[in-house]
């Protein structure tokens, strides 16, 4: 009992992770009908400058409200000194930049602060809690549960209670018709990416106490997992990204368990494709997805 009691905990913890880096996606995606492929490197560079923060001076509060804040600025650079060029006529045009965007921050990135993992420490023992001789989930697992959970809840406000999260929503879907009705969309549209940058540099940032460390690549699998995570669910679906993280952060951790490491992958690429033959618009998706 104790065993599973661990692998459900560790697995959600992972795919709280999953979810919360596949709500980025799902935010630029709902923005902007972008699929953001530089959301990885973004959201690192955003952890390298809260670690930066940490270090100096040990504040993993002040590390969090870092990479918020930085994450944010630096979506605020793509979208403004960057993607609002690109021309708009095929969607390969944004994927093909923002590669290009990776291959740049991941090289500074291994240029200024090497390619060695440095650990990050945080104030929560990532030991499990004992109720006699049972391990539950950890102070820093119910830690990132608690975050995830008010991102998650802040978001849905956002988009379906404000007058904000609906000008953002009609600037993705029409954005002749939004500015009709008086709506800035190019600000809706910056708005977007920095929202997306800042929730994925805390995803980045909540994930590497638990893995080696901080890396210039330490998004790269983290991306693969939410990408894939965020189609399953439904990329016009924050709920089902959120529903879909955990699922997945389960599946991965028991067939890793079970199987090892090389196995997990190819149980989450099986179901990709089951999930797209069968209901390509994702799970949890409402409507038929939109590709332009």
């Amino acid at each position: 009992m104790s065993t599973v009691l661990l692998l459900l905990g560790a697995g959600l913890a992972r795919g709280a992770v999953f979810a919360l880096f596949a709500l980025a996606l799902v935010l630029i995606w709902r923005a902007t009908r972008i699929a953001n492929f530089a959301q990885g490197a973004m959201s690192v560079a955003a952890a390298y400058l809260a670690y930066l923060v940490l270090v100096g001076t040990g504040s993993f509060a002040l590390a969090i409200v870092t990479v918020l804040v930085v994450g944010a600025a630096i979506g605020f650079g793509m979208e403004r000194g960057l993607m609002r060029f690109v021309p708009s006529r095929s969607p390969l045009n944004s994927i093909i930049v923002a590669i290009g965007a990776v291959m740049v921050l991941t090289g500074l990135l291994g240029i200024l602060f090497g390619a060695d993992y440095k650990p990050v420490s945080v104030p929560f023992s990532r030991e499990p809690i004992m109720i006699g001789e049972l391990a539950i989930v950890s102070p820093y697992t119910l830690f990132v549960f608690v975050v995830v959970a008010v991102v998650v809840a802040g978001i849905a406000l956002l988009f379906t209670r404000t007058s904000l999260g609906l000008a953002m929503r009609a600037s993705a879907f029409d954005d002749e018709v939004a500015r009709l009705n008086g709506v800035r969309v190019s600000r809706m549209r910056t708005l977007g990416w920095m929202l997306s940058a800042a929730v994925g540099g805390l995803a980045v940032l909540l994930a590497v106490p638990t893995e080696l460390g901080l890396s210039p690549h330490s998004g790269d699998l983290l991306f693969v997992n939410a990408f894939t995570v965020a189609i399953i669910g439904g990329l016009d679906s924050p709920v089902g990204a959120v529903i879909a993280g955990l699922l997945i952060g389960v599946l991965l951790t028991v067939v890793t368990t079970l199987w090892g490491a090389t196995v997990g992958p190819i149980a989450i690429l099986v179901l990709l494709v089951v999930v797209l033959l069968v209901r390509p618009q994702g799970i949890f998706s409402l409507r038929k997805a939109r590709l332009a």
